[in-house]
Order: C-alpha cells, then sequence, then structure tokens
C-alpha cells in the first residue's frame, strides 16, 4: 500500500512523516520516500511458533510531497499512490495566525477537482475531434463526470455504475482516491476528539479523518519503547499515532492481511476485502493466479485455539477451498497451484 502524504506548507506534514516512518527528512527536496513495517501481533505469535529464518511484515509506503498546489511534478508523484493523506493545521502558525483547517481541506480538494476537470475535457475534446459527434457510451460517461466535477465535487463523492468503473478506470482520477484527513494539532489538544465542524466536512467530501499532534508523535518517536506508554498516559493516549494512522488507512482502503507460513517464511501479505484466493495467491507470486487450483486454508483464530496448525488439521480446521474462496482477515493459507 502507497499513501501520498499532501499537504499546504506549515502544516506540520514532514514533521508527520519522520515521525511515522522515524526518518529525518529534511524539507528541501521535493518528494520524500518512506515506509513502516505495519506491527500485527498475529505475526509475531506465528513467527514464535516457527522460529522461521525471516520474519516479514506488511508494509505502507509513503511519499511526503513538498510545494504548494497540483503542479506537474506533484501530480505525476501522486499518479500510483492508492490513498491521499491530507495534513490540516490544527494549531497557532508561529506568526500567530489561526488554523483554518476547512478552508485548507477545501482548497486542497477544489485543486483536485480542477486536475480531474482538466484531464475530463481534454479526453472529451479529443473524442469530438477525432469521431466528429458527442456520441458513444465513453462520452456520455465522461459528461457525467464532468458535471459532477464541475459542481465542485470530488469524484469520490460520486456513485459509480459498473460502467463507469469499468470504462474510466484507466485515467487515475485524483478526486478519486480515497482521502484520510489528518487533522495536526497541538500537545495540549493530541487527545481530543476531532471538531464536530471538521467532521462534518470531511464526511461530506466522502473522506475519513484522523486527530493527532505530529510534534507530539515525533517526541514519541524519539522515547526508548519502554518509556512510550507512560508518556502517552501522560498525555491522556494509549497509543502512538503512527497505530492508529496504520488502522484508519487500512479501513478507507477496506484492506486485510492473510498470512503464509512456515520454516523458511513467515510473512503477511495485503490484499482488498472481498478478494478471492487466486487473487491472494497472485500477491504471493503472478503465476500463482494463473495456475491456481486450491488453497488449504486455517483461520488463525482457530490456529491458536487448537495450539498448531497440526492440531488444527486433526480438529478438522484445516479446509480445502477453491477459486471462489473469498479470503478473511487472519487467514493462513497453503497454496496449490498445478
Amino acid at each position: 500500500m502507497k499513501a501520498g502524504l499532501v499537504g499546504f506548507p506549515l502544516s506540520g506534514k514532514t514533521t508527520l512523516f519522520n515521525a511515522i516512518t522515524t526518518l529525518h527528512r529534511a524539507g528541501d527536496s521535493h518528494v520524500h520516500l518512506g515506509a513502516i513495517k505495519v506491527p500485527d501481533k498475529r505475526i509475531d505469535h506465528l513467527a514464535a511458533v516457527y522460529k522461521p529464518r525471516q520474519v516479514t511484515y506488511a508494509e505502507m509506503r509513503f511519499v511526503d510531497l513538498h510545494g504548494k498546489g497540483m503542479d506537474g511534478e506533484s501530480l505525476r508523484a501522486l499518479s500510483d499512490v492508492d490513498a491521499l493523506c491530507l495534513v490540516v493545521r490544527g494549531f497557532s502558525g508561529v506568526d500567530g495566525t489561526a488554523p483554518e483547517p476547512l478552508r485548507e481541506l477545501r482548497d486542497f480538494d477544489a485543486e483536485l477537482v480542477l486536475a480531474d476537470l482538466g484531464v475530463v475535457e481534454r479526453r472529451m475534446d479529443r473524442l469530438r475531434k477525432e469521431h466528429g459527434g458527442t456520441t458513444g457510451s465513453e462520452f456520455h460517461e465522461l459528461s457525467n463526470l464532468r458535471s459532477h466535477l464541475e459542481a465542485g465535487n470530488a469524484l469520490r463523492t460520486m456513485r459509480w455504475t459498473a460502467a463507469e468503473e469499468h470504462e474510466m478506470a484507466h485515467f487515475g482520477f485524483l478526486s478519486r482516491r480515497p482521502m484520510l484527513v489528518v487533522h495536526n494539532v497541538g500537545e495540549s489538544d493530541a487527545a481530543r476528539p476531532l471538531s464536530p465542524e471538521v467532521d462534518a466536512e470531511v464526511r461530506a467530501r466522502g473522506a475519513e479523518a484522523l486527530v493527532l499532534s505530529a510534534e507530539v508523535e515525533a517526541e514519541i518517536a524519539e522515547l526508548d519503547p519502554s518509556e512510550q506508554p507512560a508518556f502517552l498516559e501522560s498525555i491522556g493516549l494509549r497509543e502512538p499515532a503512527r497505530d492508529r494512522f496504520i488502522r484508519a488507512a487500512y479501513h478507507l482502503l477496506d484492506l486485510i492481511s492473510f498470512f503464509t507460513v512456515g520454516e523458511d517464511e513467515v510473512r503477511a501479505w495485503t490484499v482488498h476485502r472481498g478478494d478471492k484466493a487466486p487473487k491472494a495467491a497472485g500477491k504471493i507470486h503472478s503465476d500463482l493466479e494463473r495456475t491456481f487450483i486450491r488453497a488449504e486454508v486455517i483461520h488463525y483464530e482457530d490456529f491458536v485455539a487448537a495450539g498448531g496448525e497440526a492440531k488444527a488439521r486433526e480438529k478438522g480446521k484445516m479446509r480445502l477451498e477453491g477459486k471462489e474462496y473469498v479470503v478473511r482477515d487472519g487467514d493462513i493459507l497453503h497454496i496449490r497451484a498445478g
């Protein structure tokens, strides 16, 4: 999974990037790249059981963009992200200026809408020149999108038909990307819930939101892990923002994890909720999706309750599933392919 960290100058975006990735990037480069391993106690337990040569956690990658506005370089950098993470300022500026999170959210969404509107209009112009008219399913679908965008609405708020999903997928519209709004507040507000005004605006734009203090998270990242719980408790928090951020991102994209296990490696893999077994197999290796025959499946909870894989098999908790099986979060898969 790859998320694009975006926002206006002085929103605290780079501070958040550094805290989450434990990197220390200055603001002098247009694009920063970073990644974090997704913590999962299930992987920890499976690794303790199998004692593999290698343990591989799921990974979340970040692109941290600098500069204001959706210029060409920014658009190219966002072209392959799965989701947008917009950081809005919720603390007073160094010059005493009041935070304006609602304005930042509206301005950023407007830029996405304008970028997508430009893509739609250029494609419609090309269709007119190539076909000399305004008929055809693609032109009709683009017209619907243009009307929605001209009203100032992001495409993530539009209900798409199956035909639109199929025909429009290759355009990579930015305002269609799932968006997580991070309300970056000061230390004194780190444990407070999202304000009703911001919450309502975020929901109206088809996005989700999270409150955190990047300044506090930067302090936490510098602490020894043994000191972090006491510090969190002292400011009214139960866990660092990184864990909450990952959980929110997984929910936003409707992601789940399945596992492969053995003496060589215990590994977590990420798929979308609703994906079937062959697609999950393709995450392991592209050939496995094409040659998939069946999967041996043991759910993690059954594995733990039985006391291991062998006992889970003895108790009938291992199932053989075919191509139509929908993978569940926590499934342990052994893929059989021909």
